[in-house]
């Protein structure tokens, strides 16, 4: 059966491992380089996290491990349940289990994130993105010498992106838009800070735009280990202010299920404990 592997963030139980009986020796520190390096010889991870056992349990750690694929999650389970890893006694690893009433939306994985997954899965050559139009939006008031113009009080910097990220194997591309408002309150600023936080919100429009482009695909992982991509056109409603112009401006076909035939040969938003319920199962 296909796995499908979207742009979004790991919460599902199946793609959660819970890792105890941890040795007290190591830091916590170590024992997450020792965790990371053992299981992701399985799949790519979305994070690992290491914790002190409660003061009413013996001395030690365990862990939350989240991958990207529940299918990598299970391999990593069987794999490596019951076995010493890193240290002298051995390790218990099960998959998490959730209380069917807890629910969690699903978030989005930034840009980075994406980049991340986009590489694991296509190869850093196998995507690209193409950036339409990066516009400023920005109303500011400007003194009468330009030169010295500096930001008015209550003002902000807006920034617009349309992009694509473009699948040359799969024969897809995928438009994302993205806009970005940075208050500048404080004419104190001066204006190198005024340049410095332009520069910053031309940024973060593009990243939000590169990762709302990725959030349109899907990866759909085959028996054989071969990758397919699906992709999604977003229902969002796009602000009004902004469609006239971007009417006609983004174009994009993309044939789903486009498959390639080479194989794959081979991480702002984290979860804190508190926002997920695991239930840990009985200890043998």
């Amino acid at each position: 059966m296909a796995e499908l592997v979207p742009f979004a963030v790991p919460i599902e139980s199946d793609k959660t491992l819970l890792v105890w009986e941890l040795s007290s020796g190591p830091t916590a520190e170590a024992l997450h380089h020792s965790l990371f390096t053992a299981f992701s010889q399985f799949g790519l991870l979305y994070s690992v996290r290491v914790f002190p056992n409660a003061a009413v349990a013996h001395p030690g750690f365990y862990a939350v491990i989240k991958f990207y694929s529940a299918r990598a999650a299970r391999r990593a389970q069987k794999a490596c349940d019951r076995k010493q890893l890193f240290q002298k006694s051995p390790v218990k690893v099960r998959l998490g289990t959730r209380h069917k009433a807890v629910q969690h939306q699903a978030l989005a994985l930034n840009s980075s994130r994406c980049q991340e997954l986009a590489n694991y899965y296509f190869g850093f050559n196998g995507w690209s993105k193409r950036i339409i139009k990066l516009q400023e939006l920005s109303d500011l008031e400007e003194r009468e010498n330009e030169d010295s113009m500096v930001p008015l009080p209550k003002q902000s910097l807006r920034f617009f992106c349309a992009l694509e990220v473009m699948l040359p194997s799969y024969d897809c591309r995928s438009p994302g838009v993205g806009l970005v408002e940075e208050p500048v309150d404080k004419v104190e600023e001066g204006p190198l800070s005024f340049l410095m936080k332009r520069k910053t919100a031309q940024k973060l429009a593009i990243q939000k735009a590169l990762s709302d482009a990725f959030q349109k695909l899907l990866i759909v992982v085959l028996e054989s280990g071969k990758i397919a991509v699906e992709y999604r056109p977003s229902e969002d409603i796009i602000d009004v202010r902004y469609e006239e112009e971007l009417h006609g401006l983004i174009q994009v076909h993309c044939s789903p299920w486009k498959q390639c035939g080479q194989e794959e040969e081979e991480y702002l938003s984290d979860f804190s404990l508190e926002e997920e319920e695991f239930r840990l199962p009985e200890l043998d």
